[in-house]
């Protein structure tokens, strides 16, 4: 099993403009993908129209992971998304994700935690799945 992990999925969604955003997603989430984001659910669909959505903001960034750990099919790491966006401010955002990985090492669920370090209150939908 061929596992992705945040750092891959974040950068082939928001960064890599390479790929379609339907090409990023099939390469890291399944089709029954879930994510919980600061208490709010969305399915896969409504995480894909918020990335879409993101990718009009995002100029540039990366991510940096502090802590990951792989326990079979469950996945965990503490993560801070870097983000310029293209009228040329700065987010940054501490992340803690908890998740489920398919038997195909794709993310099946995803629940996260977001902790705004570097940006407006407007910012804050960048982490939020709407």
């Amino acid at each position: 099993m061929a596992r992705t992990g945040i750092e891959a999925a974040l950068n082939d969604l928001l960064f890599n403009r390479a790929l379609t955003l339907q090409e990023a997603a099939d390469r890291h989430f399944t089709p029954e993908y879930r994510q919980r984001t600061d208490g709010r659910w969305a399915d896969r669909n409504e995480f894909l129209e918020h990335i879409a959505h993101l990718r009009t903001l995002v100029a540039d960034g990366h991510v940096e992971v502090h802590e990951e750990l792989y326990d079979g099919s469950k996945y965990a790491d503490r993560h801070t998304a870097h983000i310029t966006k293209k009228d040329g401010t700065v987010v940054r955002m501490e992340v803690y994700v908890f998740a489920d990985l398919a038997a195909d090492g794709r993310f099946s669920r995803i629940e996260e935690t977001t902790l705004m370090l570097q940006g407006s209150s407007s910012d804050r939908d960048l982490g939020s799945a709407r």
